[in-house]
């Protein structure tokens, strides 16, 4: 064996190792690199606005897309999201409760729940969201 290729070895070895010792493991690491690559959610805002009855609200338009085979993976609002199906559809998924598939012409609300949106289709999903949001607070932010 030549040395670059036994330096290489030795070098996938300690990778190998340090994954498994600090509780990673390889298959994890794949997992998450495959995750990764997934088609994500994209939002473009359209306005915002202050909230007049309140200072520590805003209310943000916005459209959501979601590609073939995407997700917008588990996440929140800091309030309450109003949303609209313009294009596709889109499977809806909150903790605790059965997924309920959307379509276009239809809506749903969301009360500050985690929730999954998963577009299964050929084409992609577009969604009209309206939220009335925490400033200073993300969007959308992964749940924990």
């Amino acid at each position: 064996m030549n040395s670059a290729l036994a330096s290489t070895s030795k070098h996938v070895a300690l990778l190998a190792a340090v994954l498994v010792t600090s509780g990673i493991g390889i298959g994890i690491a794949v997992d998450r690199v495959a995750f990764a690559q997934q088609p994500a959610i994209t939002r473009t805002v359209l306005q915002t606005a202050d909230d007049p009855g309140s200072p520590k609200y805003e209310a943000i338009m916005a459209v959501a897309v979601i590609p073939a085979g995407g997700t917008s993976g588990r996440h929140i609002h800091h309030g309450i999201e109003l949303a609209y199906v313009l294009e596709g559809s889109v499977i809806i998924e909150h903790e605790g409760e059965a997924p309920v598939t959307l379509k276009a012409g239809d809506a749903i609300k969301n009360l500050m729940a985690v929730h999954n949106a998963r577009n299964p289709g050929s084409t992609p999903v577009k969604i009209l969201g309206v939220y009335i949001v925490e400033k200073g607070k993300p969007l959308a932010e992964p749940a924990k």
